[in-house]
């Protein structure tokens, strides 16, 4: 489930990447970065845990799958914070730096 999840969070932000590509003031291609990479540790893990388990690892438990699900939209809000704080600190489209300074544009 937290496979699942991050891939479908990266091929959405990689579409709304590439819809305004080259023009990257939003800074999407970060959150890309953050989603490929968390899909790819995933995948990781569940090669592992199908070594692990082996045809076990294609029937979870409810419980397993619900922790799995908290687990992935965890890792996609902890994702989004980052790019969050990413924004604020680059500040493209000079909000921040207006308001703080009570400049207008």
């Amino acid at each position: 489930m937290t496979l699942l999840l991050t891939v479908f969070a990266a091929v959405i932000s990689t579409v709304i990447w590439y819809k305004n590509a080259p023009d990257d003031k939003m800074k999407v291609s970060a959150l890309c970065w953050m989603f490929w990479g968390a899909s790819i540790m995933w995948f990781v893990d569940a090669v592992f845990g199908y070594i692990e388990l082996g045809a076990e690892f294609f029937r979870p438990s409810p419980a397993d799958m619900l922790n799995d699900a908290y687990l992935g939209l965890s890792v996609i809000a902890l994702a989004l914070v980052i790019w969050v704080v990413i924004l604020l600190i680059k500040d493209p489209k000079g909000s921040v730096r207006a308001s703080l300074f009570g400049k207008k544009k």
